[in-house]
């Protein structure tokens, strides 16, 4: 059996990785007024021993007033910089796994509740609300609180964020960032027309619409550790008529090669409850090997990837160059193991581990 690319080594920017399996990074809508705990020493804990290359800390806001969720970790103060830091000190003891961490603002959809008390908007004013921004006054669901259109002086104070963010990230010793500009969040409001109706140089064609995600992306690689790479994640589409589409990603792609991205986590939709979208295995991967097919750069492709013969495809035909994990890695946190396993390969397990590897104890598992 020829060996299989999924477990060949690969590299985004200078960040050399073992195999082509990322850990996306997973909402835990867990912290406390920002503050990682103990949950997330166990939850990164657990995924830092699975396997994968890489790592990836979950959406994490750069100011209070961007969280989605009164529960979402943040990286805005000391206080959030120092929780994060032990969470990580405990996790690096014994993996040595690089981590990266997602960056994010949420912008009309942020203060909302928890995804298990079904995602609604909580109203400024009462418990855990607040009143959002965005780039118009468009709420995300007609009837909610509509967010105030954000000015020049709000929007600057939101790239100053987003840099101090970075900073704290470089700080972390963190290995990459990711931004989120996607899933209906203030950077993909900014880009979809459906989201963003403003008059100004920041709305209107499609060159204005990319104009405040590439000041922002701007400001992130000029904070960041100039050594360690800065992806996109993006919605390849909005899966509504009229609004931000493959063609439209593939410019943006375009403008964020110019300023040095280094790979590309290509997801989809989340801008609209309109959204009309054909979930299945590998739904996504379409638009990974449409943007792979553009770009010589690293391509990430997610999205109900669970089995080990369909990652391996996707990776082996060259849809994409990676592929990302999320709910499957909840299930499953071993998933690259097994993986390695069904494909006679190996990746790095702890020695407390060594004795449940099937390899060495043929038969063991069944």
């Amino acid at each position: 059996m020829s060996e299989p690319v999924l477990f060949t080594p690969t590299h985004i920017g200078r960040l050399a990785l073992a195999n082509r399996i990322v850990i996306a990074p997973m909402a835990q809508y867990s912290a406390e007024d920002g503050l990682m705990n103990e949950w997330h020493l166990i939850h990164l804990g657990h995924l830092a021993l699975s396997g994968a290359a890489l790592l990836t800390i979950e959406a994490t806001a750069v100011s209070p007033e961007g969280r989605n969720t009164w529960g979402d970790v943040g990286l805005y103060s000391d206080a959030c910089e120092k929780a994060m830091a032990t969470v990580l000190q405990g996790v690096r003891a014994w993996s040595d796994m690089p981590i990266g961490i997602q960056l994010n603002h949420a912008g009309r959809k942020a203060s909302r509740k928890k995804s298990w008390d079904r995602s609604t908007q909580i109203a400024p004013g009462l418990p855990h609300g607040w009143q959002t921004f965005g780039p118009s006054s468009v709420p995300f669901v007609e009837g909610e609180v509509a967010p105030h259109t954000l000015d020049r002086e709000g929007m600057a104070a939101i790239r100053r964020e987003f840099a101090e963010a970075a900073r704290r990230a470089s700080r972390l010793d963190l290995a990459f960032i990711e931004i989120l500009g996607a899933h209906g969040y203030l950077l993909h409001q900014f880009l979809s027309p459906l989201s963003n109706h403003r008059q100004d140089a920041y709305g209107g064609s499609l060159e204005n619409r990319m104009r405040f995600p590439l000041e922002i992306f701007d400001a992130v690689r000029d904070a960041f550790a100039s050594d360690r790479p800065v992806t996109m994640r993006v919605s390849a589409t909005d899966w509504v008529e009229d609004g931000w589409s493959l063609e439209d990603t593939m410019a943006w792609v375009d403008a964020l090669a110019l300023r040095g991205y280094a790979a590309i986590h290509v997801s989809s939709g989340g801008s609209s409850p309109a959204q009309r979208i054909p979930v299945g295995p590998s739904y996504q991967v379409p638009l990974a090997r449409a943007l792979k097919q553009a770009t010589h750069l690293p391509i990430i492709a997610v999205g109900l990837i669970t089995d080990f013969e369909q990652a391996e495809s996707i990776v082996g035909t060259g849809d994409a160059d990676l592929v990302a994990l999320a709910r499957a890695a909840l299930y499953d946190p071993r998933w690259p193991w097994h993986a390695a396993a069904h494909f006679g390969a190996q990746v790095h397990v702890p020695k407390p581990y060594l004795r449940a590897q099937p390899t060495r104890f043929p038969g063991l598992f069944r």
